[in-house]
């Protein structure tokens, strides 16, 4: 199998070199644009405090549109992701911020659900869960992550609270990761582009198998994809009809996982209270760390979650509607259930 070739885009970075230089990465809003950005949300919930109401017409931001533009072309056409500053957590209420962050995500893309109970607002905690439950989504517990990839477009993350301890965000160059495997692992590279089947981890959409079929990496007009969950992949093993890992899928598995864990491509950070961070799933992966949390339920970790499809987003690969219900740009990703509202909970139990 012809391997594609290696990539030289803004996205093959290295953490190492952009660990020193925050300021290719970070955005700082200044207080007249936090003003800005509050008093959209402020007119909004004037309408209604149901914050999935809010979309790109009704939320204003004509100061910012320059901004949200170099984010927007950051995530598609950039280093892939961008933190976001600036908003402090204390001047606003969880409803207000709320607002602030589905409005500021609605000028980029269209949010998606992103669970079988139709969050299009998505809350990441500790559910006291363990991943060892094949029903359980990791981000439901404390426990470390691993490198992946979200089933949207671009998953996006607003801190509310941080963790008593541990619970820092990286992030890895998924074309990297496939330039540093063409050049010193083609033979490991060619198994990842197979069938690889990952578990649903029992949110089936109506008629689909258990499970999805989809290759590690794609090669598609000429751009590369990625689509990523170790664990779910293991996982996936159960399922009598899925694709049957060999020992040589496992070891390109394990180096591709090596690779995402090398401190040399990877980035680290940790999200303070306000910030937004927006990542590009098609060429990054994100992880975040294991950590200790606080015993009061008030202060525990707590950060809310937006899946968009990008309008003027790259085309994507028929395969890739088994897991994005649809590969129609600006359409795409998330859970697709007709007979499921969306909604968008402030408090989930």
């Amino acid at each position: 199998m012809q391997l594609p070739p290696q990539q030289h885009t803004p996205s093959a970075w290295y953490g190492s070199v952009l660990q020193d230089q925050p300021q290719q990465w970070t955005l700082t809003l200044s207080a007249a644009q936090v003003l800005e950005l509050a008093a959209a949300a402020d007119a909004c919930l004037l309408q209604s405090d149901d914050v999935g109401k809010i979309d790109k017409a009704n939320f204003h931001l004509p100061n910012l549109a320059l901004k949200l533009e170099e984010v927007r072309t950051a995530l598609l056409s950039g280093l892939g992701f961008m933190l976001i500053k600036g908003i402090d957590k204390e001047q606003f209420s969880t409803l207000q911020l709320a607002a602030m962050f589905y409005g500021f995500g609605a000028h980029l893309g269209n949010a998606r659900m992103q669970n079988a109970q139709g969050h299009i607002l998505g809350h990441v905690r500790d559910l006291n869960l363990r991943s060892d439950d094949p029903k359980v989504r990791i981000y439901q517990t404390s426990e470390r992550q691993t490198f992946h990839t979200d089933s949207a477009d671009v998953v996006a993350l607003l801190c509310l609270n941080k963790a008593k301890s541990g619970g820092e965000s990286l992030l890895v160059s998924a074309v990297t990761v496939f330039n540093e495997m063409s050049q010193h692992y083609p033979q490991l590279l060619t198994c990842l582009l197979d069938p690889i089947a990952t578990d649903r981890r029992g949110e089936v959409p109506p008629g689909m198998p258990p499970y999805f079929s989809i290759p590690v990496f794609t090669w598609y007009q000429q751009q590369l994809n990625v689509i990523y969950q170790r664990q779910y992949i293991d996982s996936a093993q159960r399922f009598a009809g899925a694709f049957k890992l060999t020992a040589r899928h496992i070891e390109a598995l394990d180096k591709f996982d090596q690779l995402c864990n090398d401190p040399m491509l990877n980035l680290r950070m940790q999200l303070q209270p306000g910030d937004m961070q927006f990542v590009y799933n098609h060429s990054l992966l994100h992880d975040r760390t294991s950590f200790e949390d606080y015993q009061q339920p008030q202060q525990r970790r707590h950060l809310l979650r937006l899946w968009l499809s990008m309008p003027g987003d790259r085309e994507l690969p028929e395969v890739y509607a088994q897991r994005f219900e649809s590969v129609s740009i600006g359409e795409r990703g998330g859970m697709n259930l007709p007979a499921v509202k969306p909604t968008a909970p402030l408090q989930v139990d």
